[in-house]
Parts: structure tokens; sequence; C-alpha cells
């Protein structure tokens, strides 16, 4: 038998300390040049699969099979295939991805599909995994219906694409339309989730009055016989929309079913939405979201949402919006064809310590102007909505950047207010501001410090 080297020990040594995974003389498994993640994964059911540092092309999809499983790095997947995402688990307890590194070739970058698509999982985590290239309508990295998962230090950059955004089969709009369009991380109808530590840029896809044009971003593309309930009449008949940056770094939606979420510490540039939340029992803290016209938003019934610490940096509409959705209402007793139904009305939040500056100054100020608010409590999408209640705001900072340029023209602010609250809120409490008044003044409401 041929000894090992000296070197080879060494490795072996390194990694069973440092990955854990090889204990009391268990081997663990290790991706060979003949054989194939899938093969390798198969055949070790329970085990991480150890991936060394190389390239792995792929033309199907990776399936996570069996409970504990799962990938870590440092090797780099290529997947060839639009069709197909990376990586699919469902109905799994305790899978991990760690470390390794996700990409798509030149021209096989746009697709319909994620990088990783979790389902009706628990336990899950994404730690450290790196995806690049992925062009997406769909989410890069996907869970519905997972409970207690992790997602940290990952990094999603260029994941949006040209797009259409089709809402002809909605009653409420009824049009389609031109649209850059893509999402970092979606979580829908799932509990206990946090999402941590991550950095999701788009480099190339940004809201120019140059791409605008190349790719008629705005313009209908279809339109019904009927308007949309929703929309404006000058809309339909200009047959054009401002939105057509669409998208989120981060959302969290499924608004009855999603709860207790932590949103903490991402860094977030380049974005349309920066985080986007129908979720219940939220706490959006430490985060940097910069040049995303919408900072965040939560609606759709979102209730006891904290926003805390937080920098919003050049965002162009608002920084921080709480707003009833179409999806919100009030309880509801069983009557006469109407289902009973529980309450999804939005509030009992918390806005405070976070720092608003430069705003009006992102890649979307071109196209929203200076009608923006930093801090927007906005009305409903329906007449039927409940309206926001109960929400403090505190201790929080916006910023005038203009008024440190040099010409006194571009001193004057680029918002209407510092925060502007829909009349028919409830409860709202503001005080221990630090606000310089937008154009109009500080608030369209009586402070109550």
């Amino acid at each position: 038998m041929r000894s090992l080297t000296m070197q080879t020990v060494l490795l072996i040594s390194i990694l069973t300390t440092a990955t854990g995974f090889a204990q009391n003389n268990q081997s663990f498994p290790i991706v060979t040049t003949n054989q194939s993640i899938q093969t390798t994964l198969d055949a070790q059911p329970g085990k991480m699969l150890f991936l060394p540092a190389g390239d792995y092309e792929i033309s199907e999809k990776i399936v996570i099979r069996h409970d504990g499983s799962g990938l870590y790095g440092p090797g780099r997947i290529i997947q060839t295939n639009p069709a197909v995402p990376f990586i699919e688990l469902e109905h799994r307890n305790g899978v991990q991805l760690r470390d390794i590194v996700l990409t798509r070739p030149e021209g096989k970058q746009t697709t319909a599909t994620e990088a990783v698509n979790a389902r009706d999982c628990q336990d899950l985590v994404l730690d450290n995994v790196t995806v690049s290239n992925h062009r997406t309508r769909s989410g890069v990295l996907y869970l519905l219906n997972c409970r207690n998962a992790t997602i940290r230090n990952c990094t999603i950059s260029n994941y949006m694409r040209i797009s259409i955004d089709d809402r002809t089969a909605s009653p409420d709009w009824g049009y389609a339309f031109h649209c850059i369009d893509g999402t970092g991380i979606v979580v829908n109808a799932s509990t206990g989730t946090r999402i941590q530590g991550n950095r999701i840029v788009e480099h190339e896809l940004l809201p120019t009055p140059e791409v605008q044009q190349k790719y008629q971003l705005g313009q209908f593309s279809k339109k019904n016989e009927t308007k949309g309930e929703l929309t404006r009449q000058e809309t339909w008949d200009r047959e054009t929309v401002n939105n057509w940056h669409q998208g989120s770094a981060i959302i969290v939606t499924s608004p009855t079913e999603s709860d207790r979420t932590q949103i903490l510490g991402n860094t977030i540039e380049n974005g349309a939405q920066g985080i986007d939340l129908h979720s219940d029992h939220v706490i959006v803290s430490q985060n940097i979201v910069s040049n995303c016209f919408v900072g965040m938003k939560a609606m759709h019934g979102s209730r006891n949402v904290a926003i805390i610490g937080n920098q919003f940096i050049k965002n162009d509409l608002w920084s921080i919006g709480l707003m009833p959705g179409a999806a919100s209402h009030a309880a509801q007793q069983t009557g006469d064809k109407r289902p009973a139904r529980s309450d999804n009305s939005d509030g009992g939040s918390l806005i405070a310590n976070n720092i608003i500056s430069d705003f009006g100054y992102g890649n979307a100020h071109w196209i929203w102007g200076n009608q923006g608010n930093p801090i927007l409590l906005d009305s409903g999408q329906k007449p039927d909505n409940p309206p926001l209640a109960n929400v403090i705001i505190q201790g929080n900072i916006v910023q005038n950047s203009g008024r440190q340029q040099a010409a006194s023209a571009d001193r004057q602010p680029r918002y209407v207010y510092a925060v502007r609250v829909d009349p028919r809120a409830t409860g709202i409490h503001i005080f221990q501001n630090i606000f310089d008044p937008g154009r109009e003044g500080i608030t369209n409401i009586k402070l109550t410090d």
C-alpha cells in the first residue's frame, strides 16, 4: 500500500478540523473529476458534499434528496441551461449550502427560474453562497413554505433582467408593460426567517434614460378592453407607466402567512425596491440601502414591524414607507355569500433611529422628480382598506443633503415633506427627530413633540 505524503496528511487534517464533517474517523464525500455532483450526493445520503476548488459545469438541476445533506465550497458551479435552476430541494430538514459559487456563462444568463429553489423545508441554511449573473424575473434565492430558514453572508450580483410585467389577468390593472425586473431574495409564506449580512448589488441594469429608451421601458405591451380598477385614467390613455423599474433586493411576502422575520445588517445597492415586506412581527435593523428609488416598504397587512437603526441613502420616491395594500382588510364574520376572515390590517409599528441622507440624488431622480417623501405613511390601494394605525416615529434623522451644495439653487430639498402622513391614519406619534424641512415643511400633520 502506497503511504500518504505529508502534504496529503496535512490536507486531510485541515479539512477534518475546519469543516467538522469528518469526525471519529468517519470519511466525508468529496467530488472527484470523474463523478457528478448529483451522483455523489445520492450515494452519500445525509452527508455534506465537499466541492474542491475548480469549475463544475452542469446542464441539469442538482436535487437535494436527503435531510441533513448539502454542499460546501470553494467550488464554482456553472449552469449552462437557462431553463433550470442550480439547486432544488423540497420537504427537507437541516440542509446546508455553504461557501459555494453559482454562476452562468455569457449568453445563458437570462432565465425565468431561480438559482436555489427551496420549498417546504425546515432549518435550511444558506451561508456565504455567491450568485452572479443569474438574471431572473423570479428570485435568485427562493424560499416557499419554509420554517426557521437562515440566509446569511451571501452575495448576489447582477440579478435583474429586461422583462414584461403582465398585469392583464388582474382586474386591478388590466395591462402589461416593458420593464426591468428581478429580485435577489424571495421568501414566501414562511415563518422564523433570518436574512442577515447579505450583499445584493446590481451593477449593469440601472434606470438611466439611455436604458429606458433602448428597451422602451414603461410602454404598454398589452392592454385589456376594460381599464383596471386601480389604474388611473391618464395612465390608461397615455399607455405608459413610471414604475418600470420592478423587483426588490429582498421581499418577504404572503402577508397572512409570513411571520417572525429578521432582516439584519444587509447591504443593498442599485435596486428598484430595497426591502419589500408583507409580513407580521418583523425586525429591519442595521441595513444599508443605497440608490434604490424605494428604500423599503411594509404593506398588505404588515403588523408589528420594527425599523431600527438603518441607513437609507440616495432614495428618490421614499426611504421608509408603511401603507395598507390591496390585500389589507378588517376582520369579518360569515355573511351572505361572504366567508369569514381574520384581521389583516397594517400598523402597530416602530420607525426609530434611522438616518436618511442624499434623498433625491439617486439614479431614478429623473423619473420621479422632487415629489418624494423620505418617510411615507400612506393610504390604502382600495377604498375599503383599513387605514394605517398606531405608529411611533422617534429619533430619526432626515437630512437635506442639498444644503451642502455651493450653488444656492441646488440647496433646495428634493422632497415635499420629511414625513408625509395619510390624514386617515390614526395613533401616529412623531417626536424627538431631526428633520430638515421639505419644500412644504417638515410634515403635513401636527407634530406631537
